[in-house]
Parts: structure tokens; C-alpha cells; sequence
């Protein structure tokens, strides 16, 4: 890796200049060369040391990205997402592994509550897997909850998917998460503007939570309490300019609260896909193709006696497998060959916890 490539991520850890600056001087086209060369030359409080490069923390970083797949973006670069560009404060350097061209794609966020309750994992899932089958990229946060249940949503749909970490890339958190990493990775990006070895501190979140937002639309928020990190990430969405929806939910769950005082100050309230597709450029997305067997109604009027009856048994959030065979009245054996079937024509999804809920009908 160049020169350049190295002042940059020398550039990443000068602890003692000020983000403010370094997004002034970068905006004035600065080279990071030029800026880590009259940094050094600077006496802070604390000694000439701490203003210095830490050139032994470089050689790590580029030892990180020396693995296939693993790659640095850096602000000046073409490479670098348009839309984060354009953010008041973009960061000065990304790290990604995985897919690097997927930070360009079209992304949609999906963030909510870390408590998600099964209604709200389902519904992440769910919406993730559709706007995902209709090419749009899941962006979220890896966290557990709705940040999980949207990545893996989006691969159940068929489409990739973003994770934004508050971490350096050398590990995960949380760590039970690192299998789920992994499958982001092969499907889509994980992304930081952090180092590697830099912890997930408190502080990094609300860094994290603008990156989310900058990178897509519009944030899609599912379940969130009144004051949550969520939130924080729709504030920014509507500062830079982008879409905020947010699914409502039971007036009782002290989770619905969060979403409802968005819709309130002006959010798009989210029952189905098309809510959040109508207010995205028309050629960003494409509703798959249907089924040749499909009719106009999805492909639910051709449906012989027990698939109707099995569709008709599962409702629009979670329903298990034990329900559906209670409502049907159909055994074990077949409800699942037929909930095979009606995946197969995209008219349930699974969800965890080997659940099943219908997709809502397409307008």
C-alpha cells in the first residue's frame, strides 16, 4: 500500500486533532500527507508525543487490510459512497470487509430496539426480506434485536446487506454476533470508520448511528423506545436530508412510544412495503417478478383447498408451525410440505424461531 494510503490512516488516529478541523482541512482538498506532516510539527499540551503519528498502530492497520477482501476507502477516492459524502462530517477514511461496491447500492436502514419483542423481530425480518427481493440493501447496525433480524432478513430476501460497526473490524460486538458477521461479510459489507483494535466505547454509537443514516435514503425505525440510540439515528437521518419512517405499534408497549413520537413530528407511518417504496426514487427499486403461476392477487387465486386453508391460518406477524395445524386442521407433515410451497411463491416468510408469518399483499 502507498504512502498516502498510510498518512491516511495515520491521519485516523491523531487522537489530538479535532474532528471539526480535520473535516475543514479535508473539505479545503488538504492532503492527508500535508496535514499529518504540520500536525507533527505541533507542541500540544501533553508533550510534542501525543501529537505525533502512531506509525507502529499504521503498520497493524495495514497488516489488516493485507487480508483478501478486507479494504480501505478513503474520502477522496471514487470509491468512497456519494451520499456519505455529503454529510456535514463524512469520515475521513472507511474500512470495510467484504463487498466494497454494496456501500454505492441503493440502502435502506432498518434500526429498533435491542429488546425487540418477537412481533418486532418478526416484522424487521419481514420488511427487510421484501425491500431487500426488491433490490434495495439492508443497512443496519449488528446489533441484537431489530439490527439482527434486519440482516438477516435481507439475505432471506435474496438481496445484501451493511453493517455498520462502532468497532474496529478486528473484532465484534456484540460476539455473539460473530457468526452472523461472517455472514454479512460473504453478503454485503461490514463497515467502520474506526481502526482496528479500537472498542465499542459508549461514545462511538452516536458516530456510528450518522453512518447509518448517511449511507442510505431513508432509516426505517421498528420499535424504539423514547429515548433510544434509534432515535438518535432518525434525528440524523432528517439533518442529512433522508427518509424517516417508523412501523407503530400497541399503544401500551413503552416500545411503541419511540416510533410514535416520530410519526407525530412528521415520519411516514409504515404498515407495508409500499409505504416506504413510494417515497423512493422509482428506478432505485423493482418488485420481483412474480411467479408464472401468479395471478393479479399474488398468486392466492389459484391456491387449491389446504394451501388456502394453511394461507388463511397464518397471520401478519409470527404464527408457529403447532397453530397453524390447530387452525387448519391439516396434520404436521403436510403444513410444512405446504408452508414450503407458499415460501417457495412468496407468500409467507420464515422467521426465528422456526415461525411463519404471510407477506403482506402487494399493491
Amino acid at each position: 500500500m502507498d504512502a498516502e494510503a498510510a498518512h491516511w490512516l495515520a491521519l485516523n488516529r491523531l487522537p489530538a486533532l479535532e474532528q471539526s478541523e480535520l473535516c475543514a482541512l479535508l473539505q479545503g482538498r488538504a492532503s492527508p500527507i500535508d496535514i499529518v506532516t504540520a500536525h507533527s510539527r505541533r507542541t500540544p499540551t501533553g508533550g510534542h508525543r501525543r501529537a505525533c503519528p502512531d506509525w507502529r498502530a499504521v503498520e497493524a492497520d495495514l497488516a489488516w487490510l493485507a487480508t483478501p477482501g478486507r479494504h480501505l476507502i478513503t474520502l477522496f477516492m471514487s470509491a468512497y459512497p456519494e451520499r456519505l459524502r455529503h454529510i456535514s462530517d463524512p469520515p475521513p477514511v472507511l474500512f470495510v470487509e467484504g463487498d466494497a461496491d454494496v456501500l454505492c447500492a441503493a440502502q435502506l436502514a432498518m434500526v429498533g430496539s435491542r429488546r425487540a419483542t418477537p412481533c418486532g423481530v418478526e416484522t424487521a425480518h419481514c420488511l427487510s426480506a421484501e425491500l431487500s427481493a426488491c433490490g434495495l440493501a439492508i443497512t443496519s447496525g449488528l446489533a441484537l434485536g431489530v439490527d439482527a433480524a434486519s440482516h438477516r432478513g435481507a439475505m432471506a430476501g435474496g438481496g445484501c446487506t451493511v453493517a455498520v460497526a462502532a468497532n474496529g473490524l478486528d473484532r465484534v460486538y456484540p460476539r455473539s454476533h460473530a457468526r452472523l458477521a461472517r455472514q454479512v461479510a460473504e453478503n454485503g459489507a461490514l463497515v467502520s470508520e474506526f481502526s482496528p483494535g479500537t472498542a465499542p466505547l459508549a461514545r462511538h454509537f452516536p458516530r456510528r448511528n450518522r453512518l447509518i443514516s448517511g449511507l442510505s435514503l431513508g432509516v426505517v425505525v421498528v420499535e424504539a423506545a423514547r429515548r433510544s440510540g434509534s432515535l438518535i439515528t432518525a434525528r440524523l437521518a432528517g439533518e442529512q436530508g433522508r427518509e424517516v419512517f417508523a412501523v407503530p405499534g400497541p399503544i401500551q408497549s413503552p416500545l411503541a412510544r419511540g416510533c410514535h413520537h416520530l410519526i407525530r413530528q412528521g415520519a411516514k407511518l409504515v404498515e407495508e412495503i409500499s409505504d416506504i417504496l413510494e417515497e423512493l426514487p422509482g428506478h432505485l427499486w423493482q418488485l420481483p417478478e412474480k411467479h408464472p403461476s401468479q395471478g393479479a392477487d399474488g398468486g392466492r387465486e389459484d391456491l387449491d383447498g389446504d394451501h388456502k386453508k394453511v394461507l388463511a391460518s397464518l397471520a401478519y406477524r409470527a404464527t408457529s408451525v403447532d397453530s397453524v395445524v390447530a387452525r387448519s386442521g391439516l396434520t404436521a407433515n403436510t403444513v410444512c410440505s405446504i408452508l414450503l410451497a407458499l415460501e417457495l411463491r412468496g407468500l409467507v416468510v420464515p422467521v426465528p424461531g422456526g415461525a411463519y408469518c404471510r407477506v403482506t399483499k402487494r399493491q
